[in-house]
This record gives C-alpha cells, structure tokens and sequence, in this order.
C-alpha cells in the first residue's frame, strides 16, 4: 500500500483535533479513568480486519477506545508517582520528532537531531553545576539512567582492580560491592539484578532517609576490593537529599565510583535555594534523572550523566563496520546509553530548556516545591491528619490515624476524581502520598485538591477527632 499525501494531512488532522479536545477537557474531566483495562480490551482486541482501514479512520476510532481509559496526568490537580505534565514546547518537539522519524544513534546519519540533544547535554551540565566535560546520555526513564551510571561503574572500579570486563565478563571476578541507602528507590536493586551485581549493602538512613555518613563510614571500615557507592538526591516520600559531599568524599578513600539517583531531585541543584544542600553534587561519577519528572517533557526521556566519557563509550560502545563513528567528536549517542536504535528523545528536552530559559527553569522548580509547601500546610490544618515529613523539596506524606484510617480516606479521595494523590507506606505507616510534579498546578489546583481531601476526610469516621499539631513549612 502506498502512503499518500493526502492520507497524512487527513490522519494528522484527526489527530490534532483530538489531541486538543483531549488536552481542552483536562482542567475538568475526573482525573482518573472511567474503565479498566479489562473493560477496555474488548473493543481494541476486536478481530483484525481483512482489509486496510482509512488511517484517518484509525484514528478516529483510537481516541473514541481510548477515551475512558485515560488518566488526566496533564491535570494540576494530578499528583501521583512522581509523573510530571509536559510543557506546550516540549509537547510540540515531540510531535516533530515523531514527524521527522529519525534514527538518532549516529551523528554521521542524524546530525539535526544529535547536535540538538549535544546542546541540551551541555545546559544540563551547566545548569546543575555538573562537570562541563561529562558525557550526558537520553535513556527511556530514570530506571535505565541509574542503570547506565551504575553500568559504567564496574568496568571502572575493576579496571583499577587489573580485571578487564570487556574480555572476562563478571565471572571470576572481586565481587564488586555495592553500598545503598536503606530507603533507596527500588530501581537501584533492580538496576543491580540487570547487572548481575546481585543484593546491595544497605547503610542505615535517618528519619527523613537520608543516608547517614556515620553509618556509611562504619559500613566501609575495612573494606577492600572494588566498591560502588549509591547516593539519592531527592526521596521518594520525604524529598530529603543524601548529604552528597559528605558521603562522595567517604567513598572517595576507599577508591569507589559514586553513583546519584536524582529520578526527581537532581533539578534541585538548579536553584540557589536547593544548592547547600547539593553541594558536592559535581564530586561524583556518574549521575540519573528523568525529564519526564521535574522538567515537564513527554515519555520517555531519562538522562544518563557520566563525568568522564570514556568510562560510559568503554561500557556501550558499538563498532561495526556498517555504522559511521564519529571518531573525533562529541561522540555517538549510541554510546551513551544501552540502545543503538532509539528515537530523538533528546530535542523536547532542547525545547524545554530553550522555552524555559534559566530563570524559568529555577522558577519552574521552585514553584513544586512551593506548591508542595502550600499542600503541607492545607492538609495539615485537616483534623486528623499528621504530616509526617519535613517537606524540604515537592513530595508530602500524610496519615490520619491509623492505617485502616489512612487507606478510607485515600479510597474516597479517588473515587471522587477532583485530584489523584497515591497511596503508599512509610516507616510502617499506610500514607496519601503528594507528588507536586506538574508545571501546570496552581494555587486553584492546590485549594480544590486540599478540599477534596477534607471532604474525603469527612466522608470517614476516624477513631478520633483530635486535631494535630500544626508544622510550619
């Protein structure tokens, strides 16, 4: 079947509708889906036609199947998984990504689409004060970004054992160890299964989960061998940052590669006000974020922060003789994150920065965790309920009462669809759990999402109606 001109204008057109009929009933739809998945398939697996179907036809009936089940993530009022809104810019680069349907591996091949994301690269580094020489990676989120750093890090520490892993692979090898918090995100453990670094040492965390330096130093004492060290900007139900200097220059004596997981947090160190708190952000190795968080672009965009090159292109490099390597150069995306094909995920975030500039990319951070701040103190003037955190970046976890009580309130929340706020579990407590993502959450956002949790909260009878007391934020 041949494409024709005409079917992509009428296609694209069909699209376009849709897509702003989707992103005009945002503000007001329930923000949750109307069916399940189970409800759904039926109607998407139904049996595939014989013949071709009129693409503007398919996308006709796509947004129709779709429609109930899609959640209003865009929402402001949508604050659930750490699950960021995109920005007009980065939502329009997207489109033409797709649009120009590049392959973005090869310089030689693509170089529109490399040297847009070589210049979001360079902001980046520029922006959260990392090493200018680092080589940045686009990765499809957070998880493969922590395991592109952490990839990096065993032929690192083991080449200075005198052990080659290019040529020996793991087995037979010093064990390299591998130290995390004890409130690391999951993705760490799972980054380490992938690398067949099997489990963890885990350092003791405070009450926020920060991990302690007198813990880590205790847990180094007479360590030897190759060691890797994960560090967390930014926890999952605090938002506190591990004291990173401290603990870099702990790992520092005993020769470790140290390895950050800033899925959120790592946007922090573009404001001043988050920047002591930082410091020493730059001393480490290597470094994972997700722009699909903080920095508002489409899925999927992680970025994967390597200080020096040649320890990322030694892990992930790719020579053939059918591909052009850029043997001068910035070096190939390719070899900077484990996909040779992959598209150009790399230029919404190009057009993030670019429409954001400096001062709108600082004011975009700390305008969520301002909001978050404005949620605290909403929630906690509720009765019943207790902050549990310190509330130092864009993340609030909330009880009320007991964990019977915590889980009714979360149900009626949701089930009324004004805001989505997601359940979760923290030192043992059921939580409601507030991730203040979204560029788009303003102070209406903020007052109808605190509403709806007194409502939800009166909608329950909790076993007790004593009121807490009030934490200043």
């Amino acid at each position: 079947m041949t494409a024709r001109p005409e079917d992509y204008r009428a296609a694209r057109e069909r699209a376009r509708v849709h897509a702003m009929d989707w992103l005009a009933s945002v503000p007001t739809r329930p923000v949750g889906p109307r069916l399940d998945a189970d409800a759904l398939v039926a109607g998407f697996a139904a049996p595939l036609p014989d013949q071709p179907t009129d693409p503007a036809q398919v996308v006709d009936e796509l947004a129709a199947l779709a429609e109930p089940g899609l959640m209003a993530m865009p929402s402001g009022r949508f604050f659930g998984w750490v699950i960021g809104g995109t920005l007009p810019a980065a939502l329009a680069a997207d489109w033409l990504v797709s649009a120009w349907d590049q392959y973005a591996g090869m310089r030689f091949a693509t170089p529109a689409t490399a040297a847009a994301e070589e210049a979001a690269g360079g902001w980046i580094l520029d922006l959260l004060g990392l090493p200018a020489g680092a080589d940045v990676g686009f990765t499809t989120g957070a998880t493969m970004a922590n395991f592109t750093g952490l990839a990096a890090g065993p032929d690192h520490v083991l080449g200075r054992a005198g052990w080659d892993v290019a040529v020996n692979g793991l087995a037979g090898s010093p064990r390299v160890k591998v130290f995390v918090g004890e409130e690391r995100h999951a993705v760490i453990d799972q980054a380490l299964r992938y690398l067949g670094l099997g489990a963890p040492i885990v350092v003791p965390a405070d009450d926020q989960g920060r991990m302690r330096p007198d813990a880590l130093a205790a847990a180094l004492t007479g360590v030897t061998g190759p060691v890797i060290v994960c560090l967390q900007a930014g926890n999952l139900h605090s938002g506190a940052f591990d004291p990173v200097g401290e603990l870099a220059a702990l790992a520092r004596q005993h020769g470790a590669w140290v390895h950050v997981d800033g899925a959120f947090g790592l946007w922090a160190a573009a404001s001043p006000r988050y920047r002591e708190q930082l410091a020493g952000l730059d001393t480490a190795d290597s470094w994972a974020t997700d722009a699909h968080k903080t920095l508002n672009v489409p899925y999927d965009c992680g970025m994967a922060i390597v200080a020096r090159p040649a320890d990322l292109r030694t892990t992930f490099g790719v020579h053939t003789s059918y591909l052009v390597a850029d043997e001068r150069g910035p070096g190939d995306p390719h070899e900077k994150v484990p996909e040779l094909s992959r598209r150009a995920r790399g230029v919404p975030v190009w057009a993030a920065l670019r429409s954001l500039g400096r001062s709108g990319t600082v004011a975009l951070v700390e305008r969520l965790a301002d909001q978050a701040g404005a949620i605290a103190d909403g929630l906690g003037r509720i009765p019943g309920a207790e902050v549990l955190n310190d509330v130092v970046f864009t993340q609030v976890c909330v009880s009320f009462g007991d964990d019977e009580s915590t889980r009714r309130v979360t149900e009626a929340l949701l089930a009324e669809g004004v805001t989505w706020m997601s359940g979760s579990r923290w030192h043992d407590r059921d939580v409601l759990r507030v991730s203040v993502s979204n560029w788009s959450t303003d102070a209406e956002d903020v007052a109808r999402s605190v509403e709806a949790v007194e409502r939800a909260r009166a909608a329950v009878s909790l076993p007790t109606e004593k009121r807490m007391p009030k934490r200043e934020y």
